[in-house]
């Protein structure tokens, strides 16, 4: 009976959403390419011909953002989930965490990307703290990794939620790049705790 509530809920809040409303009529696949709008909207990050990673990407709504801003640059799509094709993206299906996969990403690289990009988090448990940290874990995995492929002038954004380790991935932005912001979109759910971490110039 709990469940079908909060079903119910969700089903509710969606129909309200004003930015779920907004993707359909734009052909976004998610709401959540309005947060990546207002991000670049805020520190001006895409423009054409870059090279772009986007980790975590299903259903594709950043990627879908990103192919129409840098058009004849690069775009890397990563994500568990096969996703339908997106203009001017290529896509890999597979787990970031993995070495292999790694390695398959930078064997596309023929120099430094201009942006890492993570919207990746956990299949939440419900437990906030534990999907918190989780998800910080993940992005602290890609931040890493950016270290590796970045360009000196590149940037890194990755959705981070307050809680156990916010501070830790913080300090670790600071420690990798020169500059950090963190920001919270309008178009992040006011109940949600998510919100990104901004990074720019590799140290």
């Amino acid at each position: 009976m709990k469940k079908n509530k909060i079903s119910k809920n969700w089903v509710n809040k969606q129909r309200r959403d004003i930015y779920v409303r907004q993707s359909k009529v734009d052909g976004y696949r998610a709401r959540s390419a309005y947060k990546l709008i207002e991000i670049n909207e805020k520190f001006k990050i895409f423009k054409g011909g870059l090279s772009v990673l986007d980790i975590g990407a299903a259903p594709g709504s950043w990627s879908q953002y990103v192919s129409k801003v840098v058009k004849n640059g690069k775009i890397i799509s990563l994500d568990l989930k096969k996703m339908e094709s997106i203009k001017n993206t290529i896509q890999i299906k597979g787990d970031f965490t993995d070495p292999n996969t790694q390695k398959e990403i930078k064997a596309l690289l023929s120099n430094g990307l201009d942006v890492v990009m993570s919207d990746m988090a956990v299949n939440t448990t419900g437990i906030k703290n534990i999907d918190s940290i989780q998800t910080g874990e993940l992005c602290k995995e890609a931040m890493n990794f950016s270290k590796e492929v970045i360009s000196p002038n590149g940037f890194f954004i990755s959705k981070i939620f307050m809680g156990g380790t916010f501070n830790e991935i913080v300090a670790l932005g600071k420690k990798i790049f020169k500059e950090v912001k963190v920001f919270k979109p309008q178009s992040s759910r006011k109940d949600s705790k998510e919100s990104f971490i901004i990074c720019k110039k590799i140290r």
